[in-house]
């Protein structure tokens, strides 16, 4: 009997992923519509609730208690279990160093606390949750996210954008397998804790190293430019966007790594994707088609 999965946001780059890594092993799956879907009634009969809505940075402390108290609730009355991709903010400014499920979510900053509470939400709730935490995304397509919209904006023109201090440690996430991970775990749930925090390694990478790796992939010398945060930094009084992304500018200044020993208790064998493939495809994502790196470089979809 197959399993079905209802996922919330799969319009989003987290929920196309899944909702495509689900439908390849044989899932059933149903993308929510928020515009005509009752989340109560789409939720009865599925196995599994994929929870990636994520508002803009602006109305998360409006919008998300309220969206996954109605997840929570939702997921109770089906008996569903809910994966929900977690990110580092909960770590918090001033604690650099590998960051594990044991690390104290010690974050102080408006974003972070939302992000602890939500999480602190559904541990309290006793509904089954697989929480799937990781770094940046890069995606093997262009999804607005940092990576195509700043940094790789103009590798064209030989030059990567870097937001932060280019030679420390920063945790990466390749969304096809983090989609890939989320699919296993579910079909595990229930060797699983009713709520487990897993880190999902990535890569661990500095800016330098990323630039160092699109320069190879490209067959040509990219340069590393340092991202200028003053045009942000005298917006934020009226743009609320531009406040929070200066809010989270620390994780771009703050070494760190994600904790590889649960997952590959969990998931142990797990193949992940090169990162140096994973760097070309997101970088290939956001190049013209007459710039686009040679497949010679075997970087499949």
């Amino acid at each position: 009997m197959s399993q079905s999965v209802l996922v919330l946001g799969a319009s989003g780059r987290f929920g196309q992923h899944t909702a495509a890594a689900f439908s390849a092993a044989g899932w059933q799956v149903t993308p929510f519509d928020r515009k005509t879907d009752n989340l109560m009634d789409a939720a009865q009969g599925k196995d599994v609730i994929v929870s990636a809505w994520n508002p803009q940075y602006q109305d998360w402390a409006k919008l998300v208690p309220d969206l996954h108290a109605s997840v929570i609730a939702a997921a109770r009355a089906a008996d569903a279990t809910v994966i929900l991709p977690g990110n580092v903010y909960v770590f918090g400014a001033g604690h650099p160093g590998v960051w594990s499920e044991t690390t104290p979510h010690l974050a102080t900053n408006p974003l972070g606390r939302i992000r602890i509470e939500m999480e602190q939400a559904y541990r309290d709730s006793g509904v089954r949750t697989i929480v799937l935490r990781a770094g940046d995304y890069l995606d093997n397509t262009a999804s607005g996210n940092w990576f195509d919209r700043i940094m790789a904006s103009n590798v064209a023109k030989g030059k990567f954008t870097y937001p932060g201090e280019p030679n420390i440690p920063h945790a990466w996430a390749y969304l096809p397998d983090i989609a890939k991970a989320a699919v296993l775990l579910a079909e595990k749930r229930f060797d699983l804790a009713v709520y487990e925090d897993v880190h999902f390694p990535g890569f661990t990478l500095s800016g330098q190293e990323v630039s160092d790796m699109i320069s190879a992939s490209m067959g040509q010398e990219i340069h590393l430019k340092r991202m200028s945060w003053l045009p942000l930094q005298l917006l934020a009084w009226a743009w609320p966007m531009a406040r929070c992304l200066c809010e989270m500018r620390y994780l771009w200044n703050t070494p760190h790594s994600l904790s590889h020993e649960r997952f590959e208790q969990l998931l142990p064998g797990f193949v992940h994707t090169p990162a140096e493939q994973a760097i070309a495809r997101a970088v290939n994502a956001v190049l013209p088609a007459s710039d686009h790196i040679a497949k010679s470089t075997q970087i499949k979809a």
